[in-house]
């Protein structure tokens, strides 16, 4: 529903700019050449009454409406996908941005700059004419506010799709490596660079190594999920009694705490993961059953460090290879609600 709302008022705008520049920029320059003709305006006010068409104001305010009502949705309905309104906006501010720059400038500029309504305009005082001059040849509020936004947006997409995101850590699932409320950074150029919003590789550069700590799409669902990878394609996997076995060899753990000390309930333990050595937990009052699988070509099979209370591969499958967003390697905040203050007590590499 966020979405769609989002492509109709993208579109809205889109629309309401191009009639807008073409059939108000007419009527503007229409109605400035009649005042030029008969000097029906003393001062600049006057000018402007006759010569700027009411609508353009209020199909403007329409246009700032429609994007409050999108952002109203967002913040309601907890709904949307961040990067895809993220292109929708650099697209379409693109778009007014360029066709503005480069079909539209020149020729009202030139308009307001020669002929009768030059002459005309140079009969207001200095500070009125260069007023004038950029109301009736400058850009339309809409397009104004593209062309300044654009290159942020840009710098932004490029960034976020291709090198560096930000993520937010909203379960327990990767405890103690991850708490709630963990701020993480999100390499998006070590799995290889693919296309925002589609997901489509388009350059190879490398591939998940075991031990890795990765954002990705887990099978049939939208949210983003961060697990660390235990199975590479063709790997067998056996998970049996809490015990982790990678093509028949288990994998070496080592006891650092029970907690709490007087009835332990949870254990803290070390566990070597290809060249990773990393903390997990074992809460010994679950028990989820065995487990075996061998990983599908092109699959890649994800646990929680939180091995009894994480929804992982053991449950919804293994996560495909187009799946994939990046590898997560640092925290750079934590603030676990705004009832409380950000710190940076956690800001590290990931292991």
């Amino acid at each position: 529903m966020v979405n769609l709302i989002l492509m109709v008022v993208a579109a809205i705008s889109l629309v309401v700019w191009l009639i807008q520049e073409i059939k108000g920029r007419r009527q503007m320059q229409q109605a400035l050449q009649w005042c030029a003709e008969k000097r029906t305006a003393s001062d600049a006010d006057s000018l402007r009454q006759q010569v700027l068409p009411g609508w353009l104001e209020w199909t403007y305010r329409l246009v700032v409406f429609a994007w409050f009502a999108w952002i109203a949705s967002v913040v309601l309905l907890k709904d949307g996908d961040f990067a895809l309104a993220l292109v929708v906006l650099t697209i379409v501010a693109g778009i007014i941005a360029g066709l503005d720059r480069f079909v539209f400038e020149k020729a009202r500029q030139a308009y307001v700059n020669a002929g009768n309504v030059a002459v005309y305009i140079t009969y207001f005082v200095k500070q009125d004419q260069d007023s004038l001059k950029s109301e009736f040849g400058g850009m339309l509020p809409i397009a104004e506010n593209a062309r300044s936004f654009f290159p942020v947006l840009l710098v932004v997409l490029v960034l976020r799709s291709f090198v560096i995101e930000p993520f937010q850590i909203p379960s327990a699932s990767m405890v103690p490596s991850l708490e709630v409320g963990d701020y993480i950074l999100v390499n998006k150029f070590n799995y290889g660079l693919r296309l925002p919003v589609i997901g489509t590789k388009i350059l190879e550069v490398g591939e998940p190594k075991r031990g890795d700590v990765m954002v990705f799409f887990p099978p049939n669902d939208s949210r983003y999920f961060i697990k660390r990878v235990v199975g590479l394609p063709g790997d067998e996997i056996r998970y049996v009694n809490k015990q982790l076995f990678i093509n028949g060899n288990l994998i070496q753990r080592t006891l650092i705490a029970e907690v709490p000390p007087l009835q332990p309930v949870t254990q803290i333990l070390s566990e070597q993961l290809g060249n990773v050595d990393h903390l997990i937990h074992h809460d010994k009052r679950i028990y989820r059953g065995d487990f075996v699988t061998t990983v599908e070509a092109g699959h890649y099979f994800m646990m929680g460090d939180n091995r009894d209370n994480s929804s992982d591969s053991r449950v919804w499958g293994q996560v495909p290879e187009q799946n994939i967003v990046g590898q997560a390697f640092a925290i750079w905040m934590h603030w676990h609600s705004f009832k409380e203050l950000p710190n940076f007590n956690r800001v590290g590499r990931i292991r």
